[in-house]
């Protein structure tokens, strides 16, 4: 499994490249790129995310995996991951969040992805970096992947080239497609198939609280689904689709209290 990832990764790396060195979508824009590097925020949130998924038996991916496939004790894990996310994002954790860890950051010389920061020392075109780390590092991310005994399966296969590609096409959707150059209202570019108003590719936390929110506010017009919504209800559906065509979709609840 731990292959499959890694090819996926690999996969997602050389797509990006190609899509920023084509001129389709420029990485220093990204929600997670920026100059200001708040290195305690991350190590924090990390932290508690890790200890957090090992108390509800995986991540936010595994997490609408199970519910697809009829567990509602991941249901339950859901709503208030959704919830903490939420605060995090805009509620009382928030604002404790922006007053402690938040003041801790370093600021870079140049966005925080590794071929802006090389482009800033050496001075070479950062377009032609983007191409070749991501090919060159993510081709030998594959082939590690490919080397493996036994990994060469159809499921593996599949299931790394999969994951490396949705993530390069949501790339695509939220930095192309759904790229304003011009936003009538503020005159400034305008990435309008993400929450936050930038490019994203496939995450899940965040993404459970607007999906939280979009469900709660549903009769408002101003609350539309968006890339990070949609892939919320995607996985669960699939996970749902892939647990009925192979027999093993079974309701599962708590047992006991603990």
């Amino acid at each position: 499994r731990m292959r499959m990832w890694i090819m996926a990764i690999g996969v997602a790396m050389i797509g990006t490249g190609v899509l920023a060195w084509a001129g389709l979508i420029d990485p220093t824009k990204t929600i997670y790129t920026s100059a200001r590097l708040g290195w305690l925020s991350a190590a924090v949130g990390g932290l508690m995310f890790g200890f957090g998924m090992v108390l509800a038996s995986g991540c936010g991916s595994k997490t609408l995996v199970r519910i697809g496939a009829g567990n509602l004790k991941s249901l339950v894990v859901f709503v208030f991951l959704g919830l903490s996310a939420y605060m995090t994002l805009r509620g009382l954790f928030g604002v404790v969040r922006v007053s402690t860890v938040d003041t801790v950051a370093v600021t870079l010389p140049a966005t925080q992805d590794l071929p802006s920061l090389i482009a800033h020392g050496t001075g070479l075109a950062r377009g032609t970096l983007q191409l070749a780390l991501g090919v060159v590092i993510g081709a030998v991310l594959v082939t590690w992947a490919l080397l493996g005994n036994g990994f060469r399966t159809f499921d593996n296969l599949l299931g790394g080239l999969a994951v490396g590609l949705i993530i390069v096409g949501m790339w695509y959707v939220s930095g192309h497609i759904g790229y304003v150059s011009e936003d009538p209202n503020t005159l400034e570019e305008l990435f309008v198939a993400s929450n936050s108003g930038r490019m994203e590719s496939l995450s899940f936390v965040a993404p459970y609280a607007y999906t939280l929110d979009w469900l709660m506010m549903f009769s408002d017009k101003s609350k539309v689904l968006t890339i990070g919504i949609v892939s919320v209800f995607g996985v669960i559906a699939g996970a749902a689709a892939y647990a009925l065509a192979s027999r093993t979709f079974r309701w599962e609840g708590f047992g006991n209290a603990e």
